[in-house]
């Protein structure tokens, strides 16, 4: 499939995602949005792309939204899109739900500035590593609007409260390095670094993982983030853990550690999933 706004490559199991509006500092269009929607639901189909890696043409990793439209940017009734106030779903939080839902993980390879929907849409991926040139902002209380993409969710989870409410509350941009001390981020690499480093890590889960086992533990990780209990995650993992003890990926996975040699896993997340996934679109598992 062809895109407009980015570029979709896949090699040795890897899919990079390349933001490719570099004179816009890949600012998001509607072009752009529903382009990604589109490559997310592409790679999550194909038993190829076993991790995504997304980045930014240029110098941007991205900008936010495309702000060209002036004062109205953000007033879809002005604009005539048909719809009444307080009807809108928000793009941004589109994009995300479908991140939460991957069964790959994703990888932010953050080269440049990041701000607004720039840095949300990477908090549902599972690793941000960013270069010493990237620049992050939740700018959106200098916008004179909130948070997006469902970031109010996820921003707090992932760095705490505390910090999540410095960021937003003054929405400032900070560099790498503060990103980093505060948890956003894994790491801070030289630019030239960045993508070797991405692909490294996303090769390391591509050639040494059940393709199943991360699909899994993904899901695990990211849903039971609000469980009352742990109990919640105990009857989990122990249906998941039930069900992939049986499976032809942990006799492989068993014997190929026996053996001294790698593992060949055979199961495929496009169908051999476990009946009872998704879970929580079905009633509590109850033992």
């Amino acid at each position: 499939m062809a895109f407009e706004t980015l570029r979709f490559e896949v090699a040795d199991g890897v899919g990079t995602v390349t933001f490719d509006r570099p004179d816009k500092l890949n600012a998001l269009n509607t072009v752009m949005l529903e382009e990604l929607l589109a490559v997310l639901d592409q790679a999550d189909a194909d038993d190829a792309v076993r991790v995504l890696v997304v980045t930014g043409a240029g110098r941007a990793f991205c900008a936010g939204a495309d702000l060209s439209g002036g004062g109205q940017t953000f007033d879809r009734v002005a604009q005539g899109r048909g719809e009444a106030p307080g009807e809108h779903r928000d793009g941004g939080g589109r994009v995300t739900l479908r991140i939460f839902d991957m069964k790959k993980p994703l990888i932010a390879a953050i080269n440049g500035p990041a701000v607004g929907f720039g840095i949300t849409m990477t908090l549902p991926m599972d690793i941000r590593i960013a270069s010493t040139a990237a620049r992050i902002g939740f700018v959106f209380s200098r916008r004179g609007v909130v948070p997006e993409a469902a970031s109010t969710w996820f921003l707090p989870r992932l760095v705490g409260p505390s910090q999540a409410a410095e960021w937003v509350y003054t929405g400032r941009v900070f560099p790498a390095e503060e990103a980093l001390r505060g948890g956003l981020v894994s790491r801070v690499v030289a630019p030239e670094r960045l993508l070797p480093v991405a692909r490294e890590l996303a090769l390391e889960i591509a050639r040494n993982t059940s393709a199943i086992s991360v699909a899994l533990s993904r899901q695990l990780m990211w849903r039971l983030l609000g469980a009352d209990h742990p109990m919640e995650a105990h009857r989990l993992d122990s249906k998941c853990m039930d069900w992939t003890g049986r499976s032809a990926d942990a006799y492989e996975g068993v014997t190929a550690f026996l053996e001294k040699r790698p593992a060949r896993f055979t199961l495929r997340p496009s169908t051999d999933m476990p009946p009872f996934y998704p879970w929580w679109r079905e009633r509590p598992f109850e033992p």
